[in-house]
C-alpha cells in the first residue's frame, strides 16, 4: 500500500473506532445504569445519553486521532448576509430533494420486504420534549458533527484537492448517520456544508446552516405539525391556519431560491484552492484501503440492521 492509501487508511481507521465508540459508549452506560430504574425508558434521558455518547465522548478519542496526521490550514473568505442566506435556500432545497429520495427508496424497499422502515430521527424528534431538541438536535448536534465530518476531515485531505475531500467528506457523514431515511440528504448536504467550509475557510458558516435547518426540521416543524393536527382535528383557530399559510409560503420562497442557486452551482469554481498532491486515481486511492472499506462495512451493516431488523 503507497503512502497516500495509508494515509486515508489511517482516517478510515480513526472515524471508524468513532464509529464503534458511539455503539458501545450506551450499551455500557446502560449496562451500568441496569434495566431496574424507570428513567431508562425515558426518551428525554435517551436522549441526553445519545448525545453524551455521539459527541461529547467520542470527540475527544477523534480528535486524537486526527491529530497525528498533517493538516492544513484555509485561506479565510467573509460571506455577505445575502450569500449566506442563498446558502441557506440551497441547503433547505437540498435536504428536501434528499429526502424525497430517502422517502423513494425506502418505500421501494417497504414494499418489496411488505414492512414499513421506520425513521428513528423522526420518532426521537416527535416523541422527545422540544426543549432538548432545540439544544442537542439543532444545536449541540450541528456544533459537533461540522467539527467532525468538515474541519477535521477537511483540513487533513484538502492537500489532495477540493473534489476528493468533499467526497470523502459526504460519504463519511452519510454513512456515519446508519439508516436510509437520512443517508441521502444526509450525503448531499455533507458535500455542499463540505463546499462552504472549503470555499470560506471558516467552519461557523456550515455550523450555522446546520443549526438553522435542524431548527426548522427539530422544531419549527412541532409547531406546524400540532397546527395541522388542529385543522385536521377541526379544532383549531386562526392562528393555526396562519402558521400554516406562513409556513408554506416561506418554503415556496426558499425552494424557489434554492433552486435558482443550484443552477447556477456549475459556475461555482474553488479557484483559490491548489492541490498539493496529484492522485493518478483519486476515488480508488481514498477508497480502496482497508481503513475506509472497514469504515464503509461496518456502518453498511448498522444501514442494514436499521432497516430490515429494527
Amino acid at each position: 500500500m503507497n503512502l497516500n492509501k495509508k494515509f486515508f487508511s489511517k482516517i478510515g481507521f480513526s472515524y471508524l473506532i468513532y464509529a464503534i465508540c458511539t455503539i458501545a459508549f450506551p450499551i455500557i452506560i446502560f449496562h451500568i445504569i441496569g434495566n431496574g430504574f424507570e428513567i431508562v425508558n425515558n426518551i428525554n434521558f435517551r436522549l441526553i445519553i445519545s448525545a453524551i455518547c455521539n459527541y461529547i465522548l467520542p470527540f475527544p478519542i477523534l480528535l486524537f486521532l486526527m491529530k497525528k496526521l498533517e493538516s492544513e490550514k484555509l485561506e479565510k473568505e467573509s460571506l455577505s448576509i445575502t450569500s449566506f442566506l442563498l446558502y441557506f435556500c440551497i441547503s433547505f432545497t437540498l435536504m428536501i430533494i434528499g429526502n424525497l429520495i430517502g422517502i423513494g427508496v425506502t418505500s421501494l424497499i417497504g414494499t418489496a420486504i411488505q414492512s414499513d422502515i421506520a425513521n428513528p430521527i423522526q420518532t426521537l424528534i416527535n416523541s422527545s420534549d422540544i426543549l432538548l431538541n432545540l439544544i442537542i438536535i439543532s444545536i449541540i448536534g450541528p456544533i459537533f458533527e461540522e467539527l467532525l465530518f468538515r474541519k477535521l476531515l477537511i483540513d487533513r485531505t484538502i492537500k489532495y484537492g477540493a473534489k476528493i475531500s468533499i467526497i470523502l467528506s459526504a460519504t463519511l457523514f452519510g454513512l456515519m448517520h446508519g439508516n436510509l431515511n437520512q443517508f441521502f440528504y444526509a450525503f448531499l448536504l455533507g458535500g455542499f456544508f463540505s463546499y462552504i467550509y472549503i470555499k470560506t475557510g471558516k467552519i461557523i458558516y456550515p455550523i450555522l446552516l446546520h443549526i438553522c435547518l435542524n431548527l426548522m426540521g427539530s422544531v419549527l416543524s412541532l409547531f406546524v405539525l400540532g397546527s395541522a393536527n388542529a385543522i385536521a382535528q377541526g379544532t383549531y383557530a386562526s392562528f393555526d391556519i396562519g402558521l400554516i399559510l406562513i409556513y408554506v409560503l416561506i418554503l415556496l420562497l426558499v425552494m424557489i431560491f434554492g433552486l435558482y442557486g443550484l443552477t447556477q452551482y456549475k459556475k461555482a469554481k474553488l479557484t483559490k484552492i491548489r492541490t498539493k498532491i496529484e492522485l493518478a486515481k483519486p476515488i480508488r486511492t481514498a477508497f480502496l484501503n482497508y481503513g475506509m472499506a472497514c469504515y464503509i462495512g461496518f456502518t453498511i451493516l448498522l444501514i442494514l440492521y436499521t432497516t430490515f431488523v429494527l
